[in-house]
């Protein structure tokens, strides 16, 4: 009965709300329907309905933090005049303040999103749904540098796989970094190694 008091786009943002920071604060695994729709204050059953099940509900959750780190990785630039200087400290930044998986305080034995999913399967629905608008953006984004700089014969979607992965690990490494110095190492070497596969002069 609680649902009938907000319109379909209201309760969808309530749930989305509220599964966010319940997954947030208490992980995917530990986190339920009905323990969003408490939250939330609607019923478990428009959950369903506005969503069809947790999966979809992960997975839609995943396409928003994807959304964000491009806005975040966007912002003040055009996307042709992004270069890796400015996305992967602004990646790397943007995991850290709005990390989701279980833990928000890394253990740095066991630490990242790669970590996360790998020992929470129940997550699963959330990263690859981020990872693929992600990986859509690196390749759109690959697509506008390169024909702003006159690159030709790269294959895209190869080179926008393997980027998505050396970022992942290196969100991983400066996660878990035991120092400031290893972390701005991280960054940095990230940066340059990025450069040079794109073509960048690199010092």
């Amino acid at each position: 009965m609680r649902a009938r008091r907000y319109d379909p786009t209201e309760t969808k943002a309530r749930v989305l709300a509220a599964a966010h920071m319940l997954f947030s604060r208490n992980g995917f695994a530990a986190t339920g329907t009905a323990d969003i729709a408490r939250e939330a204050d609607v019923s478990e059953g428009s959950i369903f309905y506005h969503f069809g099940s947790k999966k979809a509900l992960l997975e839609e959750l995943g396409r928003r933090h994807g959304e964000a780190m491009i806005a975040a990785m966007e912002e003040g630039y055009a996307l042709e005049d992004l270069e890796p200087g400015i996305t992967v400290p602004r990646v790397l930044r943007f995991v850290r303040d709005n990390m989701i998986w279980e833990g928000s305080e890394p253990d740095c034995n066991d630490c990242g999103p790669k970590a996360a999913m790998a020992s929470n399967a129940d997550a699963e629905p959330f990263y690859h749904a981020a990872k693929a608008v992600t990986t859509d953006w690196i390749k759109r984004h690959m697509q506008a540098a390169f024909a702003k700089r006159g690159v030709t014969g790269v294959e895209i979607d190869i080179a926008a796989s393997f980027t998505h992965h050396i970022v992942g690990d290196a969100i991983d490494r400066w996660l878990c970094a035991a120092t400031p110095e290893e972390a701005d190492r991280v960054e940095r070497e990230t940066v340059r190694f990025i450069r040079a596969a794109s073509g960048y002069v690199v010092d």
